[in-house]
């Protein structure tokens, strides 16, 4: 039994799809889907039915693209109603969200680990100092970068993405310290928690969308034994604290080889290294 991890599907690009569909079954294992599957309803549900028949259990927390919305679409389709109705279509197939309790995965190695899916957006606190908050974005925007979560990712009902992201915050620092503190902990989500593991050389202002400083000292606060994110598009391993921090993203098209399918992206988190 493993616990496998990916993000940034992309299903809406065909290879991905394609190359999804063409996943073998790995019955016996779970599976940490780390947001960014789709800016579709329709596809990201194709997908969760996909995944939920192939794996043992599914576990998703979203990204970014998975919460875009028409800006001509009311707020009702927009925001955190946008986000309840994905967490409505994993329920449906039986795959687990943030809003659900954290399952137990049991180990292969005599260790049980709490496995924690967790959304926790981004407020634009990954930037230098001498940058202020309210001009991050603008800041960006001088070398030609503007996320196109601008127009896209919409925060309602909260005023801001600011405020919604102080608030999953919030909700998720009380679920993790309300667990057993002797349980080590698999956390799972799309942002990385550390500005230090956003490492964009080509475009090294787009870190403002990459996380939030709230979440910096996660990795020590609880007994974490190895995180799990997405969105930069650099697969990577990095040891922080004595804690493994893997970047699982399949992404686009032409940053995966086709040859090796999906199935020579999954990332082995449990047991072990893999």
């Amino acid at each position: 039994m493993k616990l496998y991890a990916i993000s940034d599907l992309h299903v809406n690009r065909a290879p991905n799809w394609e190359a999804l569909q063409a996943l073998p079954p790995h019955l016996d294992d779970w599976l940490i889907v780390a947001g960014d599957v789709s800016e579709s309803e329709a596809q990201f549900a194709a997908a969760m039915g996909l995944l939920s028949q192939r794996f043992a259990r599914v576990l998703w927390t979203p990204g970014n693209h998975d919460l875009w919305a028409h800006p001509n679409s009311p707020a009702q389709a927009r925001g955190i109603f946008k986000y309840n109705r994905l967490v409505s279509i994993c329920r449906a197939y039986g795959v687990l969200t943030p809003e659900d309790p954290y399952p137990v995965w049991p180990g292969a190695d005599g260790q049980a680990y709490v496995i924690a899916p967790i959304f926790t957006l981004y407020d634009y606190s990954f930037r230098p100092a001498e940058v202020a908050a309210d001009e991050a974005v603008a800041w960006a925007a001088e070398t030609n970068i503007v996320s196109t979560d601008e127009y896209y990712l919409f925060p309602d009902p909260f005023a801001s993405r600011q405020a919604w992201c102080a608030a999953r915050c919030r909700y998720t620092e009380g679920r993790l310290q309300s667990l057993n503190g002797d349980q080590a902990l698999v956390l799972a989500g799309h942002f990385p928690l550390r500005q230090d593991l956003v490492q964009l050389y080509r475009i090294p202002r787009f870190s403002i969308w990459c996380g939030t400083r709230l979440t910096e000292e996660w990795h020590r606060r609880f007994p974490v034994k190895a995180v799990v994110h997405g969105h930069l598009h650099i697969r990577a391993r990095h040891e922080r604290d004595g804690v493994t921090f893997h970047e699982v993203s399949l992404g686009y098209p032409h940053q995966w080889q086709a040859a090796r399918g999906v199935a020579g992206y999954l990332r082995q988190v449990l047991p072990g290294e893999g």
